[in-house]
């Protein structure tokens, strides 16, 4: 009797065990900023955190650092975000982040979804005509390569926005406050043709890769930027 309750005992806990690896931790979310503290991320090119603080639960810098970039790297992954910027400003999420000496900049490397204001933020041609922003330099694009496709899933600057970014193998979307606002295949021949045609064509970026980190971009401190929110999913 004692033999047969215990294979009983052994049974139920395979099956337990079966349930548990379905809701294992592999595949849950990972929150990469909880509104109080930054760990799990450094400067670009940097072994700490420069210039980027909390403020009321919020990520935000004030642009003496450069960018932000996860210290763990990603392949296959969904990243859910929040953002907010002021009028005029610019910002953006990198992802495929390739980081080594000699590399300077984040955009070097990795594909960007583009944050920006869509209304008021100004670009000026050589005689100092403000002529507006490009097709792919609006939110949700995947910068200066895939216009985002509904310009008007953009919520007006001093708003928060949702965005999420999902890689799989070589499809990459872009979704804006739950639109999909781009699809791209990676390292496909459209984006090939893509690449040749633009600044990225000589640098790391051409070169497409599967892995990087993900980065949180500041330019200056003019352009203000708020994050919230923010977790992974890998794939």
């Amino acid at each position: 009797m004692k033999a047969l309750k215990f294979f009983r005992l052994i049974a139920a806990l395979g099956v337990v065990g079966i349930i548990s690896a379905a809701f294992s931790s592999d595949g849950d979310w990972e929150t990469l900023f909880d509104g109080k503290v930054l760990k799990g991320w450094h400067s670009y090119n940097q072994d700490k955190v420069v210039g980027w603080f909390i403020e009321n639960g919020t990520l935000t810098s004030d642009g003496s650092g450069g960018d932000l970039v996860s210290d763990k790297e990603y392949g296959d992954f969904e990243l859910e975000f929040e953002f907010k910027i002021p009028e005029g400003s610019n910002s953006g999420v990198l992802y495929k982040v390739i980081e080594k000496p000699g590399l300077t900049r984040t955009v070097f490397s990795a594909p960007e979804y583009q944050i920006i204001d869509d209304k008021n933020y100004v670009v000026k041609d050589e005689s100092g005509k403000n002529i507006g922003l490009k097709p792919g330099q609006l939110t949700g694009a995947n910068y200066d390569m895939n216009p985002p496709s509904d310009p008007t899933a953009f919520k007006p600057a001093g708003t928060w926005n949702s965005g999420k970014i999902v890689v799989s193998g070589n499809q990459v979307k872009h979704y804006l406050n739950e639109k999909l606002v781009a699809d791209y295949e990676y390292g496909g021949e459209a984006w090939k043709a893509n690449v040749a045609k633009s600044k990225y064509k000589d640098w790391p970026y051409a070169t497409a890769h599967h892995k990087g980190k993900i980065a949180l971009q500041n330019h200056n401190a003019k352009e203000k930027v708020w994050f919230r929110s923010l977790k992974i999913k890998e794939l």
